[in-house]
């Protein structure tokens, strides 16, 4: 069995991260009755000896002693990880595999990225290694971040880059939390940009989320419940809608429930990896299958159904509107419309009591209505884990290489442009040694060349498909 190991960086990838592994917790929980170490703990949990201390041995076999996350927890202020530290996960996580400042970045992707980068790269290096020295089989790093801020945005991507260069055969997932227009960070177009550059040339996969998208869903389940459209399916301190069990359950933040869904995100993303399923797909599968060209390995997700570990049933007769609504706008991640745009590849992770038969019937339900590029005009990558969500009987996470993308980076070009035009903001960075306005037209070129990729591809949509004609065997 692989592992994996998640850094956490920043406010928005504590939060998230934090979310993820008290999800998690409960996921295995659920399956785990007798309390033993298995396999499917090993992928993302040591189980640690603590009689002696907590520099304790693993123990590889038998019951569960002490679970310590395989994380890495980065931010430049305490709060958010004193924070969980003071919660109900406090003993999950390795006091030395935290790394805090009290300063912060001032919302300033070159303060993350250049200072604290320089200041902290021995510390990250050397607690990464020990991380992985834990690992039998190190298969992937999951970095969770925002693009926003200073330090997810900055420090985020200069630990990306660094475990390019220390473990450059392990692969690199990337969840990315996009701002919104009306983000009360004005740099953050500044800091998104810069940022996107550094994706461009170092992860192998990125999931972009939207705030604007996060917070769409959210204000839907609240309005389902309100209206009473779900009847008593919803219970009122679900786990995607209240912050129950989180690092500080009260007051409740506007960010706890939009923090779930991206953590159920990547439960649905690593069921494969802990789980057994009769047609599994492995981490680096992804990978392979749907980034066609090294630059584009933007992957829009979606969710269905979006309560998913929140304790609604969802019948099986719904199974075929599960399919249908992994392609819909409203359970994108992003605010895109992947119908109407263009598919390289698509994959399909489901959970649960689900057939091969149930698949292959949906995909070729689907397809008519689809737009796939010439060249892969079977593009499906499918994953059947048998353990479903919490509560449920299936669900389904869809990963679509789609030029829906691309509306995204648009805008965030158009508003790093009125930014840029005025120079206005520019000397807080440039005021930053190893920092210079070079940086700014590199980062901006790169991120048009994206869009430009992107255009092309649109621009063969819609031509006819035509089947090439066989050779006449007979006359």
């Amino acid at each position: 069995m692989t592992q994996s190991v998640v850094v956490q960086v920043g406010q928005c990838g504590n939060q998230v991260g934090c979310r993820f592994w008290d999800l998690a917790l409960r996921e295995h929980a659920a399956v785990n009755k007798k309390g033993i170490y298995d396999e499917a703990l090993s992928s993302f949990f040591r189980n640690i000896d603590t009689r002696g201390g907590d520099n304790g041995p693993d123990i590889y076999k038998g019951k569960i002693c002490s679970l310590k996350a395989r994380a890495l927890l980065i931010d430049m202020e305490e709060g958010v990880v004193n924070e969980i530290l003071q919660g109900p996960l406090r003993d999950v996580f390795d006091s030395k595999q935290l790394i805090t400042d009290v300063s912060g970045s001032g919302n300033n992707w070159a303060v993350g990225h250049k200072i604290y980068g320089c200041q902290y790269r021995e510390n990250i290096v050397e607690k990464l290694r020990k991380t992985a020295e834990h690992c039998d089989c190190l298969q992937c790093f999951f970095i969770i971040h925002s693009m926003g801020g200073g330090t997810g945005s900055g420090l985020g991507t200069f630990v990306l880059n660094l475990l390019e260069e220390e473990f450059p055969e392990v692969y690199r997932f990337v969840t990315s939390v996009y701002p919104s227009g009306e983000d009360d960070v004005i740099t953050s177009p500044y800091n998104s940009v810069l940022a996107m550059k550094e994706l461009n040339e170092h992860a192998d996969c990125v999931l972009p989320i939207e705030n604007e998208s996060l917070f769409e869903i959210v204000n839907k389940i609240h309005q389902m419940i309100n209206s009473g459209k779900l009847g008593s399916t919803v219970k009122q301190n679900s786990l995607v809608t209240s912050s129950a069990g989180s690092a500080k359950p009260v007051p409740e933040k506007p960010f706890d429930a939009m923090n779930n869904i991206v953590a159920n995100l990547l439960l649905n993303l690593t069921s494969s990896a802990r789980f057994e399923g009769s047609l599994n797909m492995d981490l680096n599968e992804i990978s392979m299958n749907l980034v066609p060209f090294p630059r584009l390995h933007y992957l829009v997700s979606s969710l269905t159904p979006l309560y998913t570990l929140a304790d609604v049933n969802v019948p099986s007769r719904r199974l075929d509107q599960m399919f249908s609504d992994a392609f819909s706008r409203d359970h994108q991640l992003i605010q895109a419309d992947p119908k109407h745009s263009l598919y390289l590849a698509c994959a399909l992770l489901v959970r649960g009591n689900v057939q091969v038969s149930d698949l292959r019937r949906n995909i070729e339900r689907l397809k008519p209505s689809l737009h796939f590029v010439s060249w892969n005009q079977e593009g499906w990558k499918t994953g059947l884990c048998s353990v479903p969500p919490v509560g449920h009987s299936h669900s389904l996470l869809a990963l679509a290489n789609n030029t829906c993308v691309k509306p995204t980076f648009i805008e965030l070009k158009d508003r790093f442009m009125k930014l840029y035009k005025k120079k206005a903001h520019l000397h807080h960075y440039l005021q930053i040694d190893g920092m210079e306005q070079s940086c700014f037209s590199e980062a901006i070129s790169s991120l048009s060349d994206l869009i430009e990729e992107y255009n092309e591809l649109d621009a063969t949509k819609g031509g006819p498909r035509i089947d090439p004609s066989r050779l006449k065997i007979a006359v």
